[in-house]
């Protein structure tokens, strides 16, 4: 009602807004911001490092399809998010960030600092409580803006307005529903003409249903980018992931491709192998409602702005019209080259030691033995495409990849907001020994929520892309490697149950600890023979 302070009546409004769950750490700027939404029915989840609650917040939104949401105070405990807030801005990640500011008049205070231009800098939105008169505009505006445009804002939110008393009555609107983006007719004919004239198309994508049935029709195969990991699970046409991680057979497939339609996808250097990947003779669709968006990385001989699922549908609607419908190139042939082509069937040398297992090993003991349904959250480094290529996922709400400011550091953050998302289903943690130890505080925000978590350290005690990258040239690199570190007893420390894991036979306590119905966190500290060489490393160091 009229009257009360301005910071509780935006928290009743954020809540009536579906506010539901919010991540962050508190301080005295957001003490009472955070109580009050916790008042209106939202859960918190505290974090132990602001750093790991945007990234919370991040995953929790990936996972969820709504706003994330993360508080944090004023100065520090802002400047404390930015690599999280840059990974959401360049993933475009629906995010709200509430962070307290110094008052107007507290020109001197330690905290104060221009967090408008800080946060523009790295690519999100500053949006601000501008008077206790117009707060609830303001903060309705923010979250609008975070839900529409898809991207992080962070809305600053002053001591002395949040004080203030707050003249008007709350009334929180139904904001009106958006129709998709329809794409124009020309757009649809032109890519209509170019699939029937395809004889070897692929369709790389990120959504379901209705790009199936369109695939189907056309007789195409199916790809996804890394971040899309596991959306056609299932689908014998399926070939997994284009880019870095994929399959020789799929890698194989998608260079013969006489069309590539990108569904959602950036087609950037990560999913195009820097362009190798695709065809010079090929003709290349992409499709994004964000004309932004299109072009960016790759040649793009058909520009499509347009929803997905409303292009693919319109598409449908034009084959269906024309009465088209194409083989394509799926044959049974094909089908069980593509089956006996995933990562699981591609023989490779097992470089395990007595004391350190392979990479490649250790994922695939984990597959068999944790169940399917389950959510496979993974850091950066060099570890980082074997969980990707030998983990299954049951969709892709099943795989979060926080990886497009390449920052190590964000994987335990990520698997703990996912798993606050999914609590139904496991949640994998792959972190490297680096971004483990980066990540080390939230292990006790792992025990204390009692997640469902199984967290996975590839513990080569050294950042192994470095080592592997500048160690043929000679360099010395005694600054990138470490002594090796006790996760196990680190984690014990923190309340989790742990295991050295040297052989993948070490793996029969996690077989244990499944079948007494995971009670509780675990982390294994996987020993990793350090000589295996990723065969992504190479194309991840072009990126640099």
């Amino acid at each position: 009602m009229a009257g009360q302070p301005v910071v509780q009546a935006v928290a009743e409004l954020l809540a009536g807004l579906g506010v539901r769950c919010f991540f962050g750490l508190v301080g005295s700027g957001n003490f009472h911001l955070t109580n009050a939404l916790v008042a209106g029915g939202a859960r918190f989840i505290p974090a132990r490092h602001e750093g790991g609650a945007i990234t919370m917040a991040d995953a929790w939104a990936r996972v969820t399809g709504e706003v994330g949401v993360c508080t944090v105070h004023q100065g520090p405990g802002l400047t404390n998010t930015l690599t999280g807030l840059t990974e959401a801005a360049k993933s475009r990640t629906p995010l709200l960030v509430l962070a307290a500011d110094t008052a107007r008049a507290a020109v001197h205070s330690n905290f104060r600092i221009d967090q408008a231009q800080l946060v523009a800098s790295v690519g999100a939105v500053p949006e601000r409580l501008h008077t206790p008169e117009s707060a609830l505009d303001d903060a309705c505006r923010a979250f609008r803006r975070a839900q529409v445009e898809r991207r992080p804002v962070v809305l600053m939110m002053p001591l002395d307005v949040q004080a203030a008393s707050c003249p008007r009555r709350i009334a929180v609107s139904r904001l009106p529903a958006l129709e998709p983006v329809r794409p124009s007719a020309g757009a649809v004919a032109a890519t209509a003409d170019a699939l029937v004239r395809a004889r070897r198309p692929v369709v790389i994508a990120g959504a379901r249903k209705v790009l199936e049935a369109l695939a189907d029709r056309l007789g195409a195969l199916l790809a996804t980018s890394a971040v899309a990991n596991g959306l056609f699970a299932g689908n014998p046409w399926y070939l997994g992931i284009a880019g870095g991680f994929a399959s020789p057979i799929a890698a194989e497939l998608i260079s013969r491709a006489d069309l590539v339609a990108a569904f959602g996808a950036s087609l950037n250097m990560w999913v195009t192998r820097h362009g190798k990947l695709i065809n010079p003779q090929a003709t290349v669709i992409q499709v994004n409602h964000d004309a932004e968006a299109i072009g960016t990385h790759h040649r793009v001989d058909i520009a499509v702005v347009g929803d997905v699922l409303e292009t693919a549908r319109e598409l449908l609607a034009e084959l269906q019209r024309r009465e088209w419908s194409g083989p394509g190139w799926r044959t049974p042939e094909l089908e069980t080259a593509i089956r006996n082509g995933t990562w699981r069937n591609v023989p490779y040398h097992d470089a395990g030691t007595a004391d350190r297992t392979g990479p490649r090993p250790l994922p695939i003991a984990l597959d068999e033995t944790l169940p399917l349904q389950r959510t496979v959250a993974t850091d950066s480094g060099h570890f980082m495409g074997y969980p990707a290529m030998y983990l299954r996922v049951p969709d892709a709400q099943g795989f979060v990849f926080t990886q497009a400011f390449q920052a190590v550091g964000l994987g335990l953050a990520t698997a703990i907001g996912a798993a606050v998302a999914r609590p139904d289903r496991l949640t994998v943690a792959a972190l490297g020994d680096g971004g483990a130890l980066m990540g080390l505080s939230e292990l006790e925000t792992v025990a204390r929520l009692g997640l469902r978590i199984l967290i996975v350290v590839y513990n080569d005690a050294a950042y192994g892309a470095e080592v592997h990258h500048f160690g043929p040239h000679g360099a010395p690199l005694d600054t990138v490697r470490f002594p090796d570190v006790d996760f196990a007893a680190l984690a014990r420390a923190a309340g989790l149950a742990a295991v050295t894991v040297r052989r993948v036979e070490d793996l029969a306590a996690v077989r244990e600890w499944v079948a007494a119905g995971m009670p509780g966190p675990m982390l294994v500290d996987a020993k990793v023979v350090p000589s295996v060489v990723a065969g992504w490393r190479e194309e991840a160091f072009r990126g640099h």
